[in-house]
């Protein structure tokens, strides 16, 4: 219907200027131009516009290479020819996409000032040809860092440009067209850091075909709704959403009734008033030519479960499966299960499968279950013993989406723009599965999975933001309470890389949902590879240093050879009671095994004390193992440790005046002080042991 009135007010709109075709202008430099395409004339995005368009529309390409919107740049626009062809047109449509060259340093570095004026000149010139024109600007196309100049200049000085156009269509009221958002996430289609391929100039085509004409496909939501989802309770609940531009939006669940607009960019949002935990409700999402409705929804509590192989080992897969799967059939918890396309094993993919990866297609369809035998035995073990703690705890509806991916570092689970702009992580963007800022065998693997590609620039689950493009970005928006992650054994390599790359990752999603969202992860368990014990007190540390996270040691459910470790209800758990005791209020449940806090070294002796530490004692009511003491010279040796109150008091008659103290330090950890609870102490370092 929509799609109906938009053609019926095309068609007396065209009637108004004697029913001729529309003349559109497209405007710009050599994207608009199709610069690199190999048919130029049938693949550049305006004639692609134009098909799309139909007939009734003369379309005409006024795109110039290296032009620049500024009047004192290298090649300003207005001393074309193609920009006295393009007024001369005297278009009823403008469409200008300029600002990309104007990031050389020979320009916005020393013209910036007069940026907004040049433009509202060249807006005011096309006004002057055509008084009833209708005139769209466009964010620019992106600008990907194999760029030359990126790190040098133009990724700031296009943010910079951005906001500058964003403002000029303020202040001209004119619509914008985001020409960024589409290509953002596909670096493959700008092989030169600027051109798109056809298949990019189509996407740019879509684009602005969708804001010339208000169709965006009528109305849509993001995959994650659907029937039997969970929404989160107690919280104000922003839905958000497609439709054609114009159209009216009516929300319903329970008692509530929201309405929105969609705008011209055929985005629309409803705020919903907070729920209580109950149901099963219906939520319709209608407008007067389509109607979305989703059936026996529950209202509770929902979390995020990601990471990489540990997160996605699955129930069947798990010490006490056989149990577990009988026992599961439960409606209040739901399941989400984000399964790849094709998994990171040691095999190469065929074509097809290459070439949806690249298209952003990696992760399977997917719907929502409730937790029943059939269910559960695919779904991640820890996620899963996670979800029914707190199901069984909070009796509410519990709602668990899980994304994890084999072996996938932590790098792909952060967005491209904070990699672009992070002094460090950037680097991580070029060549990637040449870079040795990854860990070997990642990139190994990555090469291996891609062998049979005929693609200059093939993607993979294991590129940097690649899996927050198709994992992370698909879920924005949707409500959550909170984060769970097992992750952390394709970045065991390097530990003072991970420790910049974590942070980065946390921040990345808690402003992709625009909150402090709880963050709560595992610590790598105990295996045979020698950096462990390293990183395992980097994690520590860090969840010191990161607000709202909480750390689930696991170091004594590792193997000495293998990975994967079966036993996840105690890790699934152990996250649960993080979740329970900071976010729920269940002060009475311990989050954590003893974690260290400090040590006073006095009389020949460190007294180490803990958090968490109440009722400390050994696991197996053997000695207490694996703490080790040193004096300046940092050698350290095995020492005799027991509990004295709530210190451990740790000696050794080697050292005769200790200054450094450690436990745990050993790859596969078998150190055994617990808390009352008996849950695990975390491999720990007194911070002046730097090496």
């Amino acid at each position: 219907m929509m799609r109906t009135s938009i053609l019926i007010f095309i068609f007396l709109w065209a009637s108004s200027v004697f029913a001729r075709e529309i003349k559109v202008a497209c405007v710009g430099n050599s994207v608009t131009y199709g610069y690199l395409l190999e048919n130029r004339e049938r693949d550049c995005y305006p004639s692609q516009l134009a098909r799309l368009l139909g007939e009734g529309y003369d379309v005409r390409n006024f795109g110039k290479s290296g032009a620049t919107l500024l009047n004192k740049g290298h090649r300003p626009y207005r001393k074309q020819q193609e920009f006295r062809d393009a007024v001369a047109f005297a278009a009823d449509w403008v469409v200008i996409h300029l600002g990309l060259n104007d990031t050389d340093p020979r320009n916005w570095p020393h013209h910036r000032d007069e940026f907004v004026r040049d433009y509202l000149q060249l807006i005011d010139t096309f006004r002057v040809a055509n008084p009833d024109c209708r005139i769209w600007i466009c964010r620019m196309t992106p600008i990907t860092n194999v760029h030359h100049r990126f790190k040098s200049g133009t990724r700031d000085w296009y943010e910079q440009i951005q906001k500058a156009i964003e403002h000029v269509s303020r202040v001209a009221d004119v619509p914008l067209i985001d020409l960024q958002e589409g290509l953002y996430n596909r670096p493959d289609l700008l092989p030169d850091a600027l051109h798109p391929v056809a298949e990019g100039a189509g996407i740019l085509a879509r684009t602005v075909y969708s804001a010339l004409t208000g169709d965006y496909g009528g109305l849509q939501m993001p995959a994650v709704y659907g029937d039997n989802m969970v929404l989160q309770r107690e919280k104000a609940l922003v839905l958000k959403g497609i439709a054609n531009s114009g159209e009216k939006v009516a929300v319903e669940i329970g008692k509530q009734k929201k309405k929105a607009g969609a705008g011209a960019d055929g985005r629309w949002q409803v705020v919903l008033e907070p729920m209580k935990a109950g149901g099963p409700y219906e939520l319709s999402v209608k407008t007067a030519g389509k109607s979305l409705v989703f059936k026996n929804v529950l209202i509770g509590e929902v979390w995020l479960c990601s990471g990489q192989s540990n997160m996605a080992f699955m129930v069947k897969q798990a010490a006490g499966a056989k149990e577990a799967s009988a026992q599961s059939a439960n409606d209040r918890i739901r399941l989400y299960d984000m399964k790849p396309r094709v998994y990171t094993n040691a095999v190469s993919w065929d074509t097809t499968d290459l070439l949806l990866l690249n298209r952003l297609e990696h992760y399977l369809p997917a719907s929502w279950k409730s937790a029943a035998p059939e269910s559960v035995r695919d779904f991640s073990a820890v996620a899963y013993y996670f979800g029914k703690m707190l199901s069984d705890s909070l009796n509410v509806p519990v709602g668990l989406i899980c994304n994890a991916i084999g072996g996938a570092p932590a790098e792909a689970f952060i967005d491209r723009r904070t990699l672009e702009f992070h002094p460090v992580l950037v680097d991580e963007l070029y060549h990637w599965t040449k870079n040795d800022m990854l860990q070997d065998w990642v990139r190994e693997r990555a090469l291996l999975n891609v062998k049979n590609t005929t693609l200059k620039y093939q993607r993979h689950s294991y590129e940097p933001s690649y899996l927050y493009a198709t994992g992370i970005l698909p879920l924005a928006g949707f409500p959550v309470k909170g984060v769970i992650w097992y992750q952390g054994e394709s970045n065991a390599q390097n530990v003072e890389l991970h420790e910049i790359v974590f942070p980065a990752l946390v921040e990345s999603w808690r402003n992709t949902w625009g909150e402090q969202l709880p963050f709560y992860y595992v610590q790598l368990s105990s295996i045979n590879r020698p950096s462990w014990p390293h990183f395992r007190d980097s994690q520590r540390r860090l969840s010191a240093k990161i607000a709202n996270t909480g750390m689930a040691v696991s170091s004594d459910l590792g193997h000495r050879t293998d990975v994967h470790p079966v036993r996840k209800r105690e890790v699934g758990e152990r996250l649960g009671r993080w979740a329970l005791h900071r976010d729920y209020g269940f002060k009475q449940v311990t989050p954590s095994g003893p974690l260290y806090r400090g040590v006073e070294f006095r009389n020949g002796a460190a007294y180490v004390v803990f958090d968490y530490g109440k009722g400390m004692k050994s696991s197996d009511g053997q000695a207490l193992r694996t703490f080790e003491i040193a004096g300046e010279d940092r050698l350290f040796v095995p020492a005799e440790a027991v509990v004295v109150g709530n210190e451990v008091k740790v000696t050794s008659p080697e050292v005769k005046n200790p200054k450094y103290v450690r436990y745990g330090w050993e790859p596969f950890c078998t150190g055994n002080l617990v808390n009352e609870d008996g849950l695990p102490a975390s491999t720990f370092r007194n911070e002046g042991d730097v090496f």
